[in-house]
């Protein structure tokens, strides 16, 4: 079932026309009250009356960004979205959906990711309905459907996925945002393209371990930044050694063994890749003394 535009009317011709109705209705009623020889005048005015009621009940407004869903004894005639007063069959019920833009943010969800760490994990997502058929019809509540939706999409979503990986190549939840957030969206407007609709962004709100391992998780990864450090200051270390050396020998400062290479080379990894500054040693000998 797709959205389809009802019949309607610009409402303010059919106001003046059923104001004007309604004046011939009640000066039929007094020229019939006061003229004993035309009894049925009050009768037709009444009518009239009762006629200009009945029409009335077809006059109806659409807001900026809504639209007005219509039936006709249970069968669906079509939606109306032109904004102001209008005018419609008046045996038509309406309902007035929501065309503007909603954000909800879900719960936290407790899951675990592809490694089978348990993870904290939420959304927020903004979407709007651009179906109004659908929306109404094809399921029974399609804002507790969105809500359902996007926290079954959520936790497939964060499955598919390790909070943390050592691989720069592999996506993880905490270091490809854009990626995760474009992967979140198309699951879960691919849940609620029969809702009619649309999601129009998807992003995590929250990500964090499960309480039960946070600490043992902080302690890796405070372990896993030390060796990265490590590892980034010993090929400095290893770079400038060599640059030293090779100064040296290019500039003829000192000529030096391969036993003393080895012990300048030693003492400068250690100046270069110690946690504490180094005490100087000032040798008042000679260079092999």
């Amino acid at each position: 079932m797709n959205e389809r535009t009802a019949f309607s009317a610009a409402g303010i011709p059919v106001v003046i026309g059923l104001l004007l109705l309604a004046i011939v209705a009640g000066s039929l009623i007094i020229h019939g009250a006061t003229t004993p020889a035309m009894p049925m005048q009050p009768v037709a005015g009444m009518v009239v009356f009762g006629l200009v009621a009945f029409l009335g009940k077809g006059l109806f407004q659409v807001q900026p960004n809504q639209g007005q869903l219509m039936q006709l004894f249970g069968k669906y005639a079509g939606t109306a979205r032109i904004e102001g007063l209008r005018w419609t069959n008046p045996f038509y019920s309406r309902r007035p959906v929501s065309l503007r833009v909603r954000n909800f943010e879900s719960g936290r969800l407790k899951v675990n990711d592809k490694n089978g760490n348990p993870i904290e994990i939420a959304s927020v997502v903004v979407w709007q309905v651009v179906d109004t058929a659908e929306a109404v019809f094809c399921v029974d509540d399609y804002e507790n459907f969105v809500h359902i939706q996007t926290e079954s999409a959520l936790r497939q979503m964060a499955q598919s996925y390790a909070y943390d990986t050592h691989d720069d190549g592999t996506p993880s939840l905490r270091s490809h945002g854009d990626e995760i957030n474009n992967h979140l969206r198309d699951q879960i407007e691919a849940r609620l393209q029969k809702a009619g609709v649309q999601v129009i962004e998807a992003r995590i709100s929250h990500l964090a371990y499960a309480q039960e391992i946070a600490q043992a998780m902080l302690q890796r990864q405070q372990a896993s930044a030390i060796v990265a450090a490590r590892s980034r200051i010993v090929e400095g270390a290893v770079g400038m050694v060599a640059m030293a050396l090779d100064q040296l020998r290019l500039q003829g400062v000192v000529e030096l063994d391969e036993e003393r290479k080895a012990a300048m080379v030693s003492n400068l990894l250690v100046v270069l890749c110690g946690d504490r500054s180094t005490q100087p040693v000032v040798n008042t000998g000679t260079l092999y003394g």
